[in-house]
C-alpha cells in the first residue's frame, strides 16, 4: 500500500511560508541572471554581444510547458501520493549548487562559466516552479489563493532586488566570493521552511480515475484553460507592451539615471509590493472574475494619461507620478490575475495547467516588449503608449465576457 499522506492539508500559515521562500529564491537568481550578470559581464569588459546571450536564459521559464506533463506525472502518480515535496527540495539543491559552484576557480569567473551555471540554475528553478506552483493551487483553499500570490508576486519583487540590487552592492564592497556566498546563504535560509513541512492532504482533491496521465492534450481540452489562455494574452498585452519603455521614456524627458532608478526603480517596487499586498488582502472577500476587469481598466486610464502627457510635452515629473500609480496596480494586478490562473488550473493535473497559463503570460512578454520597442521607433513613444491604453481598454471589457463562458475561477462557497 502507498504512504499515506498526513490525514490533512498543510496549515495555511506554513504552506504561505513555504511558497513565499521558494519564489523569492527563484527570483533571486532571475535577478542575477537578469541584473547582476549583465552588469558583472560589463564591469569586467565584456562586449555587448557576450551581454545578449543572456536573454537566451529565459527559455526555460517560456518553454517549461513542455516537460511540466512529466514532472506532473511523478509529482501526482496514480496512487494518490504527492511528490511536490521531493521535486522542490531537489532542484533548490541543485540550484543553489549551481550558484555556489560561481565561487570556484577563478573570481569572477569567466563569461563562459556564468552563463552555464546560471543556465544551470534557471533551468531548474523553471523545473522547480512547476512543482512548487501546483502544491499552491492543491494546498490553498481559493479563499487564501490571493495571498498565495502576494508570496508569488511579491516574492518576485523581493528576489529580484536581492539577486539584482545587494548583489551588485555586496558585490562592490565585499568582492565576488563574498557577495555570492551571500546569495547561496539566503537561497538555503529560504528553502528551511520546505525542508521543514510535510506535504498533507491537498485542501482541494480531484483525484480522476485511475490510469489518469497529466498531458498538454488534456489542458487544452479543459475549457476553463483555453479561455484562460485567452484571457491572459488579452490582460497582459498592453501593460507588457509599455513596461520597457518606462525607463527610455524618462530618459527623453532629462531625468537622470539616478532618479529614474530611485524613483522607477525602488519607488516603483515598493509601490508595486504595497498593491501586491493591498490585492491579496481583498481577494479574500473579492471573486478574482471580479477584481480582474476593474484593475485592467485602470491600467488603461493611466497608460492613455502617458500618452497624453507625451503629446502635450508636459515635463518629466507628471509622467513619474502616473508611472508610480501604475506601480500600484501592475502589482496588484498580477495578483488577481495568477490568483484567477490558480483557479482556472484546479484540476487533476494543476501543474501542467498553471505552467500552461504561465507560460503564456511569459511568451506575451517576451512578444509585448518586442513590439513595444519597434512599435516606439517606428511611430513613437506617445502612439505606443496610446496602443497599450487601447489593448488594455479592450481587455477590461472582453474579460468579463470571456469569465461567463467558461473560465471564471473557482471560488470558495459562501
Amino acid at each position: 500500500m502507498p504512504a499515506a499522506l498526513p490525514s490533512g492539508p498543510t496549515p495555511p500559515g506554513r504552506v504561505l511560508a513555504v511558497i513565499a521562500g521558494i519564489y523569492i529564491t527563484q527570483s533571486i537568481v532571475g535577478g542575477l541572471t537578469f541584473q547582476g550578470l549583465p552588469t558583472s559581464l560589463r564591469a569586467g569588459g565584456a562586449g555587448y554581444d557576450v551581454i545578449g546571450l543572456v536573454s537566451l536564459l529565459m527559455l526555460p521559464w517560456a518553454l517549461k510547458f513542455l516537460w511540466a506533463p512529466a514532472v506532473e506525472r511523478f509529482r501526482r502518480p496514480v496512487d494518490g501520493r504527492r511528490h511536490s515535496r521531493k521535486i522542490v527540495l531537489g532542484g533548490q539543491i541543485l540550484a543553489i549548487l549551481s550558484i555556489a559552484l560561481l565561487t570556484t576557480g577563478q573570481t569572477p569567473p569567466s563569461p563562459a562559466m556564468m552563463l552555464t551555471m546560471l543556465a544551470a540554475a534557471a533551468l531548474v528553478t523553471a523545473t522547480v516552479d512547476i512543482g512548487c506552483d501546483a502544491y499552491a493551487v492543491e494546498q490553498l483553499s481559493p479563499r487564501l489563493r490571493g495571498l498565495g500570490n502576494v508570496m508569488q508576486v511579491g516574492g518576485g519583487y523581493l528576489g529580484a532586488l536581492i539577486g539584482g540590487g545587494a548583489f551588485l552592492v555586496l558585490l562592490d564592497h565585499a568582492g565576488w566570493q563574498l557577495a555570492i556566498l551571500a546569495m547561496v546563504m539566503a537561497m538555503t535560509l529560504l528553502t528551511l521552511p520546505m525542508a521543514a513541512t510535510r506535504e498533507g492532504r491537498p485542501a482541494i482533491d480531484r483525484a480522476e480515475a485511475a490510469g489518469h496521465r497529466p498531458s498538454l492534450r488534456r489542458a487544452i481540452a479543459r475549457r476553463e484553460v483555453r479561455v484562460g489562455l485567452v484571457i491572459v494574452f488579452a490582460v497582459q498585452a498592453g501593460l507588457r507592451l509599455a513596461m520597457g519603455l518606462t525607463g527610455p521614456l524618462l530618459v527623453d524627458r532629462g531625468v537622470s539615471l539616478a532618479t529614474i532608478g530611485l524613483v522607477t526603480g525602488a519607488g516603483g517596487m515598493a509601490l508595486s509590493l504595497a498593491g501586491t499586498v493591498a490585492a491579496g488582502i481583498a481577494l479574500r472577500r473579492i471573486d478574482p472574475a471580479r477584481l480582474l476587469a476593474p484593475l485592467v481598466g485602470i491600467q488603461a486610464l493611466l497608460l492613455s494619461s502617458i500618452a497624453a502627457v507625451i503629446a502635450t510635452d508636459l515635463p518629466a515629473p507628471p509622467v513619474m507620478a502616473v508611472l508610480l500609480a501604475l506601480s500600484v496596480i501592475q502589482g496588484a494586478s498580477f495578483v488577481a490575475l495568477y490568483t484567477a490562473m490558480m483557479g482556472w488550473a484546479a484540476s487533476s493535473q494543476a501543474g501542467v495547467d498553471f505552467t500552461l497559463l504561465q507560460c503564456a503570460d511569459a511568451g506575451i512578454a517576451a512578444a509585448a516588449g518586442l513590439s513595444g520597442g519597434l512599435i516606439a521607433a517606428a511611430l513613437g513613444l506617445d502612439a505606443t503608449f496610446a496602443l497599450a491604453a487601447g489593448a488594455a481598454a479592450a481587455a477590461a471589457l472582453l474579460t468579463p465576457r470571456l469569465l461567463r463562458h467558461g473560465a471564471r475561477p473557482e471560488t470558495l462557497p459562501a
